[in-house]
């Protein structure tokens, strides 16, 4: 069985250039330093019409192996804090299939003893 990380933003109006643009580098740069070409990384899926208010929407299966599981969460769980903070004003949800992931303000996205 597999858990996935899944990261969603939600607003009434769509992404303007600039945010666009944003989220673009941003995915490509984290995409570019992911620790694993053989994992899954940063996903941002295209628009969905049946979900107008979703502007942002991605998801990445976890890896199996255990010694890659946290390297993989922490750089996940940053690539989404810096997609949070280049669109603010969105209402964000991540979650680990059944589990929130909180957001911090100072450090964004983590779980209890990750950065330890």
């Amino acid at each position: 069985m597999s858990v996935s990380l899944y990261y969603s933003a939600y607003r009434t109006t769509p992404l303007t250039g600039t945010e666009s643009a944003s989220v673009t580098r941003v995915v490509a740069a984290r995409t570019a330093s992911f620790p694993y070409e053989d994992e899954e990384s940063l996903y941002v899926h295209d628009q969905s019409a049946d979900e107008p208010r979703q502007i942002v929407a991605g998801s990445t299966k976890m890896p199996f192996d255990p010694t890659r599981v946290l390297p993989v969460i922490a750089h996940l769980l940053d690539s989404v804090s810096e997609l949070r903070r280049a669109i603010p004003d969105a209402e964000w949800r991540v979650h680990m299939d059944d589990l929130d992931v909180p957001w911090d303000e100072a450090e964004g996205y983590t779980l209890p003893g990750m950065r330890t």
